[in-house]
């Protein structure tokens, strides 16, 4: 990226975070957030999509180190020759998916998620999700804890912990993964490519309710999501060399 004149620091309410923030602003100075021309965000993965959404109708690119406890977004956190490493900075980008989420009193939800999409059983029976892909329905019956569409970049987060696959960034797949399916006994999921449009119908939403999520923004009482790829919006993420997502998912894989 060109050598950064303008930063903008935002930090996580964690001590550590708040503490490096100050730390940094005597050493480098500090901007409102729309006349950045660089956001450093200070924190962990939760506080990096956090800032990331923030700032989705902006083109200012987001470096994060990490003051918090899961980093996988975010760069070593040094005071140090800050300038340099920006201006060194490789640029990862990245589209997030849209979620319509529609409720039994008739209300939709939209929300934007970077890592995924997830519908979650909210009460103590198993749920009960029809799949379609592309308007066609894949799978009549899927009794489950839940489900998830996740992205490449989100591939290590949820989606891992339920036994999904890890996506390298350049596949153009996304991939639906199931938490503790019942039936079909084990079923893991599927790869899909970015361009498919999935939707989950809930079945006996009464008897058996489910709530949405789309990177911890929640919708309770879902009768029917929609998820789809959001080509038309771009996060830019900033990483040293060497340090890009393409090198950590592929190093995820080997710990």
């Amino acid at each position: 990226m060109a050598y950064p004149d303008k930063i903008a620091f935002k930090a996580s309410s964690m001590p550590d975070a708040q503490h490096a923030r100050t730390k940094l602003i005597a050493r480098h100075g500090d901007v409102p957030v729309d006349e950045a021309d660089v956001i450093v965000a200070l924190g962990g993965d939760g506080f990096m999509l956090h800032t990331l959404h923030s700032v989705e109708a902006m083109a200012v690119p987001v470096y994060g180190m990490n003051r918090g406890t899961v980093g996988f977004l975010m760069n070593a956190f040094a005071i140090d020759d800050l300038h340099e490493r920006l201006h060194a900075a490789e640029t990862q980008l990245i589209h997030p998916l849209q979620m319509l989420a529609t409720t039994a009193d008739g209300t939709t939800h939209a929300a934007l998620a970077i890592n995924e999409v997830s519908l979650l059983r909210a009460g103590p029976q198993a749920a009960k999700l029809r799949i379609s892909v592309d308007g066609r329905v894949r799978l009549d019956e899927l009794v489950c804890d839940g489900a998830l569409v996740c992205t490449p970049a989100g591939s290590t987060a949820y989606n891992y912990s339920a036994h999904g696959p890890i996506l390298p960034m350049g596949a153009d797949v996304l991939a639906l993964t199931a938490m503790a399916a019942f039936r079909p006994r084990r079923w893991r999921g599927a790869l899909l490519p970015n361009t498919a449009k999935v939707r989950f119908d809930v079945m006996e939403p009464a008897k058996r309710p489910v709530m949405a999520d789309a990177d911890s923004r929640s919708v309770t009482n879902v009768v029917s999501v929609e998820i789809a790829s959001a080509p038309q919006i771009t996060h830019r993420l900033l990483f040293d060399p060497g340090h890009g997502l393409d090198e950590r998912l592929i190093r995820e894989q080997f710990v």
